[in-house]
């Protein structure tokens, strides 16, 4: 079976590290950590992500370009808000973008 693709976009590398650990911990996901803009919309454009997960740190501004961005080339892109609370609400989060 293939790994559901999940882009975790933050702007502290300690938290952004830890935020892709804890989504590998599930067998079925594989996480790519970005800490720029640039970084992230080169990932989107090269890989077949199901769920954007923006971390605390991505500004207004640069939320509303990613997201114009991935949407525009991905229509069915789930785009989730993480701003941290542990890796139970993380998974809950991922789970419930994954179901809708």
């Amino acid at each position: 079976m293939e790994k559901t693709q999940i882009l975790v976009i933050g702007r502290h590398p300690e938290i952004l590290a830890t935020v892709v650990r804890l989504v590998n911990n599930n067998p079925d996901w594989n996480a790519t950590g970005c800490l720029s803009d640039e970084e992230a919309i080169a990932a989107f454009d090269t890989q077949d992500f199901k769920v954007v997960l923006m971390g605390g740190g991505v500004d207004e501004t640069s939320e509303g370009k990613l997201n114009e961005r991935f949407y525009k080339r991905n229509p069915n892109i789930k785009i989730v808000q993480h701003f941290g609370g542990g890796s139970g609400l993380l998974s809950a989060e991922i789970f419930e973008a994954l179901s809708k």
